[in-house]
């Protein structure tokens, strides 16, 4: 199985390095593109609340979920090691007061796996952080092009953390991430004659940022049953502030246009200096994430839980880009989720042992354009198909929702997403036993 895990690491990697345009949001123009969610499907089907931890399925969003105890189906001897990858596809409807338009993106989201080590646990992956990729025209009076905007790339992420049992109800945790990637974009200017005929020569600008740095992730989880039936979960994670160093390159070029094709082809280039402006080398900062939350059920059959994310999105800089009219506040969401499972030992019915989860969000994304503030809001739905041995799953999500407006020309987006991720598990440590 390792030799397995090994080369779909590689895989997933070689994808994520080059094919990073995850998204088709015209949103991901601003700033260093969209958030991707940072957890599991499991989570994103549940409203994204990542408060429930179980022994079969990982929490990528609280490192002290990497930690849990010893299986009774183990000897209570030790635990699964728990192996994930998700996929995505987005279907976008654009609407606007000038007219309206339809996109769609797919991405892988996450792989990951996590090792028990005595009162530890390990884990490791991979996933998106941020995502760019838009397509965006502007039209003058005549309604012709005068500008057209393309974006594409993004912030990947490689963690690794380490969660640690204080006490049986107790577990904190820590990942140490390193965040890389590219973000290119670019502008055309289009230019008309006195008759309106495009003339030959169109400006292009097209901007490079080269990404890495490191961050941290804390996470607290507390567990304690109530009484015979009912247990009470609850988790606390905190993100500090950090930088991205970013190594920035900007290019002018005169470019004739095949109205035909679209075809760009390139006269002559200049490259800007940056040294000079002080913009070859800059840092941007990531802001601190705080979230806490909780939630009560009955082990094995429901769970229904509430959570409250705060960003100080607010202290987010780039100083390569500046875009007139636009800010960034403070940024805050609230999921409300939960599953059921009929009877998730019946032998008589498959459909019984499903798990099925439902929950609903409501976010500030903490981007302010003229003035009118980008909130975001979905319902999701999902179910948990269990497959093979020690209890491993398919999960599929689907959610519904919207993100924008119309208002002040401005862009509203409509959106469903589906959502397919293998929850995987096996056991690699046991104890050797003598006669």
């Amino acid at each position: 199985m390792i030799k397995k895990l090994v080369l779909v690491f590689i895989a997933f990697t070689a994808l994520l390095t080059h094919a990073q345009e995850g998204t088709a949001s015209p949103y991901s123009f601003y700033g260093i593109g969209s958030l991707k969610f940072k957890g599991t499907v499991e989570n994103r089907s549940m409203g994204g609340i990542s408060i429930y931890n179980d022994s079969i399925h990982m929490n990528l969003r609280n490192p002290a979920s990497y930690v849990g105890p010893n299986l009774k189906i183990l000897n209570n001897e030790s635990r699964l090691v728990k192996f994930t990858v998700a996929g995505s596809h987005t279907s976008i409807n654009l609407k606007a007061d000038s007219g309206s338009d339809k996109t769609s993106s797919t991405t892988v989201d996450y792989l990951a796996l996590n090792m028990p080590i005595g009162k530890f646990g390990l884990g490791l992956g991979i996933m998106p952080y941020t995502s760019v990729g838009y397509k965006l025209e502007n039209v003058n009076d005549n309604n012709k092009i005068s500008n057209r905007y393309r974006g594409e790339g993004g912030l990947n992420k490689v963690f690794v953390g380490l969660g640690y049992k204080i006490t049986n109800k107790l577990s904190a945790g820590i990942d140490i991430n390193y965040n890389f990637g590219n973000i290119q974009n670019s502008s055309i200017k289009f230019l008309y004659d006195g008759d309106g005929n495009l003339v030959q020569y169109q400006s292009r600008e097209e901007n490079r940022s080269d990404l890495s740095g490191l961050n941290i992730n804390l996470g607290l989880t507390y567990r304690t049953m109530i009484n015979e039936k009912l247990e009470l979960q609850s988790g606390v994670t905190f993100t500090p502030e950090s930088k991205v160093a970013s190594n920035n390159s900007r290019t002018f070029a005169s470019i004739i246009i095949n109205e035909q094709t679209g075809q760009e082809i390139v006269v002559n280039t200049i490259d800007a200096d940056l040294v000079a402006a002080g913009l070859e080398k800059t840092d941007l900062t990531l802001p601190s994430r705080f979230s806490f939350g909780a939630g009560i059920g009955e082990p094995r059959k429901w769970f229904l839980g509430a959570e409250y994310t705060f960003e100080n999105t607010s202290a987010f800089s780039n100083p390569i880009i500046t875009i007139d009219n636009t800010a960034f506040v403070n940024a805050s969401s609230f999921s409300l989720g939960g599953f059921i499972v009929p009877n998730y030992d019946s032998f008589s019915s498959y459909w019984k042992r499903l798990t099925y989860r439902a929950g609903m969000r409501f976010e500030n994304t903490g981007l302010e354009i003229n003035n009118e503030t980008i909130n975001e809001f979905g319902i999701s739905f999902g179910v948990g198909l269990p497959v093979g041995k020690w209890f491993s799953n398919a999960n599929l999500g689907f959610e519904v929702g919207k993100r924008g407006t119309t208002n002040q020309n401005l862009i509203q987006e409509n959106f469903v997403n589906f959502q397919l991720s293998l929850s995987l598990n096996d056991r690699w440590f046991e104890k050797r036993k003598y006669n």
